[in-house]
């Protein structure tokens, strides 16, 4: 049995991840993959600003909260839904397939490369996002961030 895990964003180049996943491995059928989403943290207006809050503050923050995770949430279904989609057309078994967002993440590059060297995947898939050299410097990217600590673990970038 091959584990595979694919982390993807929703964006175009994560889908090209799921696609070229679907391609190379079509129709194999001791391949388990994993779609993985890690939602970033959450709004600036959401944080801990660095006073204590009243018990209302507090109140009224976690409900917030709880309505901006609840709305990223329910965004996952369909780019999840895709990526399903994809792979099934690509003779993927629909029972090979999972998927999972980890909602509770600092560091978005950390939890995906935590999740593949816990969940004991032979291999990790992801987009290359499109920057400029120059906002690549400046922002860093959660692919750069995987490539240059992922140790340990096969890691295919797909452009």
């Amino acid at each position: 049995m091959k584990k595979m895990l694919i982390a993807i964003d929703g964006s175009s180049n994560a889908m090209k991840a799921v696609e070229y996943v679907g391609r190379q491995f079509s129709g194999i059928n001791d391949l388990f993959l994993t779609i993985l989403h890690v939602l970033p943290y959450p709004p600036a207006p959401l944080w801990d600003d660095g006073h204590i809050p009243t018990e209302e503050e507090s109140e009224i923050r976690a409900k917030y909260l709880e309505r901006w995770l609840k709305n990223e949430k329910a965004k996952l279904g369909p780019v999840f839904d895709k990526a399903v989609q994809i792979l099934t057309g690509e003779n993927i078994r629909p029972g090979n397939i999972v998927t999972k967002s980890i909602s509770d993440s600092i560091d978005v590059a950390g939890s995906i490369l935590e999740e593949a060297r816990d969940g004991g995947y032979d291999t990790l898939v992801l987009g290359r996002r499109g920057l400029s050299p120059a906002r690549h410097f400046l922002m860093g990217s959660v692919t750069s961030k995987i490539i240059n600590h992922g140790a340990g673990i096969a890691i295919c970038v797909v452009e």
